[in-house]
């Protein structure tokens, strides 16, 4: 039997034992009262995960199932999508993909979305709908969601329901790792995944969906099918917490239980061990190579983009890594060639990162 390689990439992540076998649990009839039942429990602890009271959706799919829904059935007139890499530059494809008017606002490479760059594209009046990336994982960024939180609130203060902004956040790689409060935020739809900082297999895309959104999403004519949310927040309504199309119960099942882990660990000490794997990573990264994002406020807490030196062979490293039980990750779109990556998230520990490092610095001899 192959030696496990840990999996330090920005996903899928290493998913402990026990919540693996939940995935074996023997299968329910997926209209049952019992799956009514794990849905609403998953609903709820999501809740507490997102600090929101808004709707908890899940969808059979990666987050990108749901970032095509929201920009999809809740842009009536035009999105402003902002982005500060490959995920962000993603959400824009899918909006021309599904002829959703949109224009896209792009960082340069290593900066953030700053909340004066959405105010003045709201200043123009032209846009509905604003989508930001929180934790780009191509660049290592941890944007501000919550100052722009509080633009888009000023812009939407004197405006009639029908005429507010929605606030649209993919959080698919941060969420579970990095504190998101939603509602005071005023997040409309907040997105995550299961394969990254939850650490979970993937397959399955969830969001928190406000009353607003839904209200939007209703007055737009074609909203698609499997990713329509206002068939999702209907059918949640109508059939008590059942969905439209059949779902992954064996991953329902797995993150019930993963949920009652974190609720044990405690939220607020998960957000402190990203934190400090963060820090702890970002210092040593510093003191070798150098990183891309040199303001603190702006860094990742759940992966680490690292500058590749002149000559550096990440695939000789990953290698000799993989040897010894670990891998990390290339770069990826536009920094693919420029950097590499090691994320730290879902459950591994400050001990376990110290431990990859250890062997890095072995292998190539660092002091």
């Amino acid at each position: 039997m192959s030696m496990h390689t840990r999996l330090f990439i920005p996903g899928p992540v290493d998913v402990a034992t026990d919540v693996l076998l939940k995935m074996a649990t023997p299968q329910i009839g997926h209209r049952t009262k019992e799956a009514s039942v794990l849905q609403k429990s998953i609903h709820d602890k999501m809740q507490k995960v997102f600090y929101t009271e808004n709707r908890i959706m899940l969808s059979t799919s990666s987050g990108s199932g749901f970032m095509e829904g929201s920009i999809r059935s809740c842009t009536r007139k035009k999105a402003a999508v902002f982005s500060i890499g490959a995920f962000g530059d993603r959400w824009y494809k899918m909006a021309v993909a599904n002829n959703v008017p949109a224009d896209k606002f792009s960082s340069e490479p290593g900066q953030p979305t700053l909340p004066a760059d959405v105010e003045k594209a709201l200043a123009t009046g032209l846009y509905d709908v604003v989508t930001v990336t929180h934790n780009e994982t191509s660049v290592g960024i941890q944007n501000p969601v919550e100052e722009i939180g509080e633009v888009i609130k000023t812009y939407n203060a004197d405006k009639a329901d029908e005429e507010k902004v929605l606030y649209l956040v993919d959080a698919v790689s941060s969420a579970a790792g990095a504190k998101i409060e939603v509602d005071a935020c005023g997040i409309d739809c907040l997105i995550t995944a299961t394969q990254k900082a939850l650490g979970l297999p993937a397959g399955l895309s969830i969001c928190s969906f406000s009353q607003r959104a839904y209200n939007a999403a209703k007055q737009v004519p074609f909203r698609g099918l499997y990713f329509d949310m206002v068939e999702i927040f209907d059918t949640i309504d109508k059939k008590n917490h059942q969905y439209p199309s059949t779902p992954s119960l064996a991953h329902m099942f797995a993150l019930d239980y993963q949920l009652d882990r974190i609720m044990l660990e405690g939220i607020e000490n998960r957000f402190a061990r990203h934190t400090e794997m963060s820090k702890y990573v970002r210092n040593w990264a510093k003191k070798h190579f150098g990183i891309l994002v040199t303001d603190e406020k702006y860094a990742s807490k759940t992966l680490t983009t690292i500058l590749k030196p002149e000559g550096f062979d990440l695939k000789e490293l990953n290698k000799r890594l993989a040897m010894r039980g670990y891998t990390v990750s290339d770069g990826y779109g536009k920094m693919k060639d420029k950097t590499f990556r090691i994320a730290h998230m879902a459950d591994n520990t400050l001990a376990d990162v110290r431990g990859l490092l250890f062997e890095i610095e072995d292998i190539l001899g660092l002091k």
